[in-house]
């Protein structure tokens, strides 16, 4: 099982230079011809970010009271994380990162080992993101740029990166010290500003990895 890394360590990690090592899973994909040409053709399109939902991403930044991270009955949660979660990840990390942890995650770059890029890569428009144990819709991406922009600023910091616009607010929250959680208390990564003062959600792909209920 991969091992914990502090979120000090991570910070560091996320503004040295990565993207050359993290995007070999990413060029395979488009190169080894898995609808290639369809990949390439939709990954620079910028599609519309609501049609067809019951949920909205986008909005103000909502900030939660601390207890919502209080004790429940699994960790900081009601249950454990789904038996079957997406893009190969690792249940048992999941369900440690997710519910019983306020302050690590997955190492950088986990989420290359992952189907994550070749799912954004493939998918006609952005992808929603569901919680490992709620299945609630956390965030929808990419939103207002390219499946390749949002891979790119990804791989260079380590982890699924979202902004503002691609968060559902109804279903998530960021805590003081920029921890960001689920209303539900699953713990999902920490917001770490771009140098641009914006908000980047750097989250552990292993906390968002649900499927729909």
């Amino acid at each position: 099982m991969p091992s914990f890394t502090t979120y000090a360590a991570l910070i560091t990690f996320a503004f040295t230079s990565c993207a050359s090592a993290f995007s070999t899973n990413r060029r395979s994909f488009i190169e080894t011809g898995f609808a290639a040409s369809a990949a390439v053709v939709t990954s620079s399109k910028i599609l519309p970010a609501n049609a067809g939902d019951d949920f909205v991403a986008g909005g103000k930044i909502q900030f939660g009271a601390e207890d919502l991270m209080s004790p429940k009955a699994h960790g900081t949660s009601d249950k454990p994380v789904m038996d079957e979660l997406r893009y190969g990840v690792s249940n048992k990390l999941a369900d440690k990162i997710t519910n019983y942890n306020r302050h690590f995650a997955e190492n950088g770059g986990y989420f290359v080992k992952t189907t994550f890029e070749d799912e954004v890569l493939a998918a006609n428009g952005p992808i929603t993101f569901y919680d490992s144990v709620t299945g609630k819709p956390l965030f929808k991406a990419p939103i207002g740029r390219t499946a390749e922009e949002f891979l790119n600023e990804s791989e260079y910091h380590g982890w699924p990166s979202f902004r503002d616009q691609e968060v559902v607010w109804e279903n998530v929250r960021v805590m003081k010290d920029g921890e960001t959680v689920s209303t539900s208390g699953t713990h999902l990564g920490h917001n770490i500003p771009s140098k641009d003062r914006r908000n980047r959600y750097c989250i552990n792909l292993v906390s968002v990895a649900g499927n729909p209920v």
